[in-house]
């Protein structure tokens, strides 16, 4: 009875442990936010050309993935195309949406590792370029602990401006995970993490366990240089066609980028300044 005792008690003063996870083609085989179009257009958000446009989007991504080019591309399309919209509308769509549109493309392979990290005591934080509205509820879907995602700036009125408050991409992803390790007390070296995207190597080697999944040619390069472990995952199916009688537990979502701190929140939009600058110069 002693030893199990002892390491009842070891366990407790361990440090706490965290598996990361990007979400678009490593949790999910598309992009999350690209996915919402329809329900969008079927809103009245968006129209139909750029409904066409969104889909062309998603098939580039889901072909070869995106660079830093395209991602900036990306985020400064959407950033206009979501200009003006309610908040609340944005969420009542996803709310009313999200299981139909999400459920079906869950890699089946993800969410087992999801449930096999939670079962060693790991809390799950999702980490993703797309906007918290679309995030949040994924989040919850999947039972992650937590979750990073970029921010929109949101007027007096209700709806968004346009402009972008908190940016989770690239190196400010990592510092958003090094602040969260800070507050929480992850011991990163123990800490998982896994992306598809080179994008995301700050991420991955923040971490002791880093894995990539379904990478890019970059990120794939990298891996084999670093001696990283490379995973496919290439079986999305239903949540609850993997157990009959499957039911993720009630994990609130919370929202790293709100609870990490003025430090990661700062850094992310000096990164996206100088990002600005330098592409303004080459141009």
């Amino acid at each position: 009875m002693v030893g199990p005792m002892l390491s009842l008690v070891e366990n407790c003063f361990s440090p706490r442990t965290a598996a990361f996870f990007d979400l678009d083609k490593t949790v999910i085989a598309k992009s999350s936010t690209l996915t919402f179009s329809k329900s969008f257009y079927q809103g009245g958000l968006i129209n139909r050309r750029a409904v066409l446009r969104t889909a062309y989007t998603q098939f580039v991504f889901l072909a070869g993935g995106a660079d830093h080019d395209q991602m900036e591309r990306m985020r400064e399309y959407l950033s206009a195309l979501c200009k003006g919209w309610n908040v609340e509308q944005v969420k009542e769509i996803v709310a009313e949406t999200l299981h139909d549109l999400i459920d079906p493309i869950i890699y089946d392979e993800a969410a087992t590792l999801i449930e096999e990290h939670h079962t060693a005591g790991r809390d799950v934080v999702i980490v993703s370029t797309s906007g918290a509205e679309v995030v949040e509820p994924i989040g919850e879907l999947l039972g992650a602990d937590r979750v990073v995602a970029t921010r929109m700036v949101v007027g007096d009125d209700g709806c968004f401006t346009g402009e972008v408050e908190y940016y989770a991409y690239g190196p400010t992803k990592a510092e958003a995970v090094k602040a969260l390790a800070e507050s929480e007390g992850y011991d990163l070296a123990r800490c998982y993490a896994y992306s598809d995207s080179a994008t995301d190597v700050p991420m991955l080697e923040s971490v002791g366990h880093p894995h990539a999944v379904n990478p890019d040619r970059a990120l794939r390069r990298e891996a084999v240089l670093r001696e990283w472990p490379i995973l496919v995952f290439n079986r999305p199916v239903r949540l609850k066609q993997r157990f009959p009688a499957f039911s993720m537990p009630p994990r609130p979502a919370l929202v790293a980028a709100a609870a990490v701190g003025a430090a990661a929140v700062t850094a992310g939009l000096v990164w996206y300044a100088s990002r600005r600058r330098a592409t303004a110069l080459a141009t």
